[in-house]
């Protein structure tokens, strides 16, 4: 029997036992519903514990702030050339680079919110001018979250400011496409790189999605 790899199937099950949790309670019609969705709620957030530095009553307290059917979060991001290179920026978080982006806001349009995180991020006013692709932030082989995201990636054109850091981020260069520093890959990884090169190359390629 071919044995799964231990680390993604924990995060796996107790992100589906979460999810089923929150859309139980979002619908229980009396106490007993509740408290059995409650009780689904505290294993997910005691497996979690055991495999991480986390308290469960932590965990259980950040599940709570995800009310109503549970969905992807969105997660956008501005790839910005000039010149023939990209634009990244240093996360504080993790002391490695990404593409400006961040959490679309509720009410935001998602090309509006790509814009808006460039310019927090990076100090540059930009127009998102094509979607390279839709991601699946959280597929099998890659770094993975507890709460699902969606990742949308713009290819963006600069149209005024200039270089400037932020809170969450402490530099800010263009870089060759061959001569990458370390990627956060959370936010930014050769996948998402690989596919703005092919929509440089081919100015009309459709967006990528998965």
């Amino acid at each position: 029997m071919k044995k799964e790899n231990t680390r993604e199937k924990w995060l796996e099950w107790a992100r589906e036992i979460q999810s089923l949790a929150q859309i139980g309670l979002t619908f229980a019609d009396n106490h007993y519903e509740k408290a059995r969705n409650k009780r689904l709620m505290e294993i997910a957030a005691e497996i979690t514990e055991h495999y991480t530095n986390l308290k469960a009553e932590e965990i259980v307290k950040a599940f709570m702030v995800q009310p109503g059917y549970a969905t992807p979060k969105v997660d956008v991001r501005a790839a910005i050339v000039k010149d023939g290179k990209i634009l990244l920026v240093k996360e504080i978080t993790d002391g490695r680079w990404a593409m400006p982006g961040g959490w679309a806001d509720v009410g935001d349009y998602p090309a509006e919110a790509a814009e808006r995180e460039a310019f927090e991020e990076s100090g540059f006013e930009v127009k998102a001018k094509k979607l390279i692709g839709v991601f699946d932030a959280n597929r099998k082989g890659r770094p993975m979250e507890f709460f699902h995201a969606v990742k949308l990636v713009f290819l963006c054109e600069i149209i005024g400011g200039e270089a400037k850091t932020s809170e969450e981020t402490s530099e800010v260069e263009f870089f060759d496409f061959d001569k990458l520093p370390p990627l956060s890959e959370n936010r930014t990884n050769m996948k998402h790189i690989n596919e703005i090169i092919k929509h440089l190359q081919e100015p009309e390629r459709q967006a990528f999605f998965e």
